[in-house]
């Protein structure tokens, strides 16, 4: 090992067989000639070559190392390898957005002529993309019931290439079964891909239950205070690396800063998750109890239609719940704008619990019908619990049930 890669060498050999909350504080460091304790941010634009001939082999691929941070950065692989660690996966590429990850999925795996099938019960914007961009390049679409996979088989062709679910669902957190839908990928020639947002691998672990490739949204519990956009592919390097090259060629990259950010939030993801899953248990037992809530939606809940395959798939419930109230929208806008506390935003995963009306703003570009098809009626909540008192939670949201 020559002194520049003694220099670079990963402060991880011990790392074998340690538990996911170890990589998630230790995984992918590299220490830099300073020696720092924490990750470094390296905000930088390109890197220099020693030689022209060194140049040309970095840029042919022929030679390890960074080219320029479009798609080679030293703190944005720190994420990317933290990550794939906790996934359990062989590589991760980290995008922009978590809607950047899925459209890189999409250009890296897709063609004109290839047929997906999407689960109904995922987050607007994501019919957007499907919809409105996919189907203008050739590549049909079509939408199965996210727990019956006897509907995915059914609705397969010759053309299948990729299943895409989220599981749990936004916002009515149905449950897939991730194992059985992977056995009809396999059988059919797609590819599974399940958006992890919901659970984080704290909670569930896609690619150890049979998906393909894992998206998430870092954008939401793995910051975890809503400062930052960013998304990633998790997966086997040969699914990785053609999204990798969309990444180089489009450029829809994670910057350093925003890489750093992520890092330093997978470090308390895990103690995040336990307490998110605990207040949000408390509220749904609170909600369910209240007469002028007509239902709750909460994967902790005994009367979940899929309770005894989240026990199995999860390790816990997660932090977002949706309910109905009575009034249908007024109603629910009633609820909304009494609020004092809970923030009003579409965003989730933050420490500060925030509500939304998903009917007019998550999935407010869907028709009506892809909305009642999806179970989002008019008088749908979505609450995701942060990490304040859950005392002060409840009485925020009385203001308004108890006026309804």
């Amino acid at each position: 090992m020559n002194e520049l890669e003694q220099l670079l060498a990963p402060y991880q050999s011990d790392l074998d067989g340690a538990a996911i909350e170890t990589l998630a504080v230790r995984a992918g460091q590299y220490r830099s000639q300073e020696n720092e304790h924490s990750e470094a941010i390296f905000p930088t634009s390109s890197y220099v070559f020693r030689s022209a001939a060194e140049a040309a082999a970095r840029f042919k691929g022929e030679s390890p190392g960074n080219v320029y941070s479009r798609y080679t950065n030293p703190t944005v692989r720190t994420f990317e390898e933290r990550l794939a660690a906790m996934e359990g996966a062989e590589a991760c590429a980290a995008t922009s957005s978590g809607m950047a990850a899925i459209y890189a999925v999409a250009i890296a795996h897709l063609k004109a002529g290839d047929h997906v099938i999407c689960s109904r019960s995922v987050f607007g914007s994501t019919i957007v993309l499907f919809e409105k961009f996919l189907r203008k390049f050739g590549v049909d679409i079509s939408y199965a019931d996210p727990v019956n996979a006897d509907d995915w088989r059914a609705k397969s062709n010759a053309n299948t290439r990729l299943f895409f679910l989220e599981s749990p669902s936004n916002p009515m957190l149905e449950v897939a079964d991730i194992g059985a839908l992977s056995v009809v990928s396999r059988e059919v020639g797609a590819m599974l891909v399940v958006d992890n947002c919901f659970c984080t691998p704290v909670i569930q672990r896609p690619l150890a239950l049979g998906a393909d490739l894992v998206i998430h949204s870092a954008t939401k519990y793995i910051d975890g205070q809503g400062r930052c956009l960013g998304g990633a592919v998790v997966g086997p390097m040969s699914l990785i690396d053609p999204i990798i090259g969309v990444l180089r060629s489009a450029g829809p990259t994670m910057s350093p800063f925003n890489a750093w950010v992520f890092t330093k939030g997978l470090e308390t993801l895990g103690i995040r998750m336990k307490a998110h899953s605990e207040n949000a248990a408390q509220m749904a037992a609170w909600l369910l109890a209240h007469p002028k809530v007509t239902k709750v939606n909460f994967c902790g809940l005994e009367s979940h239609p899929q309770y005894d395959l989240i026990q199995r798939q999860q390790t816990l419930p997660g932090g977002v719940l949706s309910f109905e109230v009575e009034g249908g929208r007024d109603g629910a806008w009633k609820v909304i704008d009494s609020t004092r506390m809970i923030s009003i935003t579409a965003n989730l995963g933050d420490t500060k619990s925030t509500i939304t009306h998903p009917a007019t703003t998550t999935h407010g570009r869907l028709s009506e019908e892809e909305r009642l098809a999806a179970g989002i009626s008019q008088g749908l909540i979505r609450l995701a619990v942060g990490l304040e008192n859950v005392v002060d939670i409840q009485r925020d949201l009385a203001h308004g049930l108890d006026a309804l």
